[in-house]
């Protein structure tokens, strides 16, 4: 599995990943809609809609960034989420959207590394991630972290980038090889990092590669759900 990382250090993966999202945080959120042209906004819908109707009262917001995600989880009517991410920035921002939505009685953010947990084992009712799996330093370490800490029975649901086949993968190419990097360049002040966007999601193992390591995890029955052409896909699975 390869260790593409945003910039070319002697620091590891997760301390270039911490540092290239602290750089693009003040944009990100604009840019996270412009690149995708609203679209991933229907992806987390669809990612809450499984569990949903289950009625989990603690939920686990992985890699949370700004906080999306985890203020969608609230459509599941939980007691609590917790959204962790490695980047200060990321979070600085996220907890300026939450208390701005009179949402600090629902949702916590804490600076937390996705391998190391800081949470008692069958804790969590559902973990959530979003487009975070894919910068873990350590892939599998971090889904048995998530494994550990989730419920029996309970759900992880994970949004990430795949790659379409067919007619739509010359278009997508091309928009996500070239497009996202210009428009990145243009309004981020951090070059590189929607240069490695295209990378590490080119050496992600999508799809029936990731069931496949989900399951080595110790994880039951993943699926692979694929969203808009194979742009992206949502996996769930089960402890």
């Amino acid at each position: 599995m390869s260790s593409v990382t945003p910039y070319n250090k002697t620091q590891t993966k997760k301390e270039q990943v911490a540092e290239m999202f602290d750089n693009i945080a003040f944009r990100y959120d604009f840019l996270n809609s412009l690149l995708s042209l609203g679209i991933h906004k229907g992806w987390r819908k669809k990612a809450v809609k499984v569990f949903r109707d289950k009625k989990p009262r603690f939920i686990l917001d992985v890699a949370t960034g700004t906080g999306d995600l985890a203020i969608e989880d609230l459509k599941a009517n939980p007691e609590k989420v917790i959204g962790v991410d490695i980047s200060a920035g990321m979070l600085e921002a996220g907890r300026k959207k939450i208390k701005k939505a009179g949402l600090e009685n629902k949702i916590e953010l804490q600076l937390v590394d996705a391998e190391g947990l800081p949470f008692a084992d069958n804790y969590f009712d559902v973990i959530t991630v979003a487009f975070g799996v894919r910068n873990f330093e350590n892939l599998e370490k971090g889904l048995q972290e998530m494994q550990r800490v989730l419920k029996p029975g309970g759900d992880l649901v994970i949004i990430e980038f795949s790659k379409p086949k067919g007619f739509f993968s010359v278009f997508y190419k091309f928009y996500f090889n070239y497009i996202t990097p210009a428009i990145g360049r243009l309004f981020s002040k951090d070059h590189r990092a929607y240069s490695y966007l295209p990378e590490s999601v080119e050496a992600f193992p999508y799809g029936e590669a990731f069931c496949k390591i989900l399951s080595r995890c110790g994880y039951k029955g993943p699926k692979a759900m694929p969203l808009t052409f194979g742009v992206a896909s949502i996996y769930t699975a089960t402890k």
